[in-house]
């Protein structure tokens, strides 16, 4: 055996040729590559970055193509969202008497069922014994035109009867069942969607806790009391609306009840219904209910009519000066010139749904603004 020799030259030389972690490997040689050394990735490209662009650009408009196409299926949601909110006061209030959350939904459930019930069986009973009335008397109608002298002579001169009788027998025939037929959708159309929303409202009533509690794990734990505080009371004002709302409608409702009652006018509780119904609509909804009634109202009598516009210009005033801003000084806090800018603008994107969330997502957005974004202003 042979000793080995330290000998330092044999160490540099060794130390050159042993392979250092550190330091990064050589480009491979030519043999390695045989196309060549590879270019500039193609993202840094024109092209590239256009196709990708483009591609943002379709992506964009498919989901919003999509969001349209959903839009009626979002409104549902979003109202069933709104009316759980709502309602969600009435069953707090019933477990603070010691029912089960359960029960209380139940309870408050039916309630709102009985009230959809009531009002179909008080407005489609007077609709159809009306059509039934005035199909019946056509045949009178046209024989009392034909006994007029004057139209007699216009018959004689132009063959308007006749004439009259084909539009009556064919044309009108026609109308009517096309008007029949495309009525009879629209109202399954509307019994569907009615049920649709009240499930949705009964599935998020029952899971209303379990939503909240989700949403708040999504905002970071330093701000999630904050956070917890302000959607609370946020909710709370929509909850608040909702009730009073809906306690002002029953109020006009029974009001113009027993006014219509009192007076003698026919089909009282239906047009009341209708009174209470049309009143939920800020702004424009007492007037439209209260047009209708004294419409209805002149085509039994015009004395009758004329009285019926006196009370409703009365109550009205009562409604808007006395009794809205009791109900409503604990719900939302917003300037009168806000709810009506709110309403107008809820009114033009989404009709009689956008009026009737306006007021309390506008009162939410001022409780933001002035619980987060003003003592952010006040700090700078």
């Amino acid at each position: 055996m042979t000793a080995e020799v330290d000998d330092p030259a044999h160490r540099d030389r060794s130390a050159e040729t042993a392979p250092d972690d550190d330091r990064p490997a050589d480009p491979p040689g030519p043999q390695a590559l045989p196309y060549g050394l590879p270019g500039k990735p193609l993202a840094r490209g024109p092209f590239l970055f256009g196709l990708v662009g483009g591609l943002g650009v379709l992506t964009a408009i498919g989901i919003a193509h999509l969001l349209t196409l959903s839009l009626g299926v979002i409104v549902q949601v979003v109202v069933a969202m709104f009316l759980a909110v709502g309602l969600n006061p009435a069953v707090e209030a019933l477990q603070r008497r010691g029912l089960a959350r359960r029960w209380a939904i139940s309870i408050v459930f039916a309630g709102v069922i009985f009230m959809f019930v009531l009002f179909g069986f008080a407005i489609v009973p007077p609709v159809s014994q009306e059509s039934a009335d005035f199909i019946k008397a056509i045949p009178g109608y046209i024989d009392q035109l034909a006994a007029n002298p004057t139209l007699r002579q216009l018959d004689a001169d132009y063959q308007l009867l006749p004439k009259l009788a084909e539009f009556v027998t064919g044309g009108m025939a026609a109308s009517l069942a096309g008007g029949v037929l495309g009525a009879g959708l629209v109202v399954l159309e509307s019994v569907f969607t009615g049920v649709t929303l009240l499930v949705l409202t009964l599935y998020f009533l029952g899971s209303l806790h379990t939503i909240k509690e989700y949403l708040l794990k999504l905002v970071p734990s330093s701000r999630r009391t904050r956070t917890k505080a302000i959607s609370e009371e946020i909710l709370d004002g929509i909850g608040g609306y909702v009730a009073g709302n809906v306690l002002i409608s029953v109020i006009a409702g029974a009001l113009t009840w027993a006014f219509l009652s009192v007076a003698g006018v026919r089909y009282a509780l239906a047009l009341a219904l209708v009174v209470a119904v049309t009143d939920l609509i800020p702004l424009v909804g007492a007037t439209i209910g209260a047009a209708l009634v004294t419409g209805v109202a002149l085509l039994q009598s015009v004395p009758l009519g004329l009285v019926c516009a006196v009370f409703f210009v009365i109550y009205q005033q009562v409604e808007n000066y006395l009794i809205y801003p009791r109900v409503m000084k604990r719900s939302v806090d917003v300037a009168p010139a806000v709810t009506v800018i709110a309403a107008l603008f809820g009114g033009a994107l989404l009709g009689i749904v956008g009026a009737l969330l306006a007021i309390p997502v506008a009162a939410a957005i001022a409780l933001i603004i002035r619980e987060v974004v003003l003592p952010r202003q006040a700090q700078n």
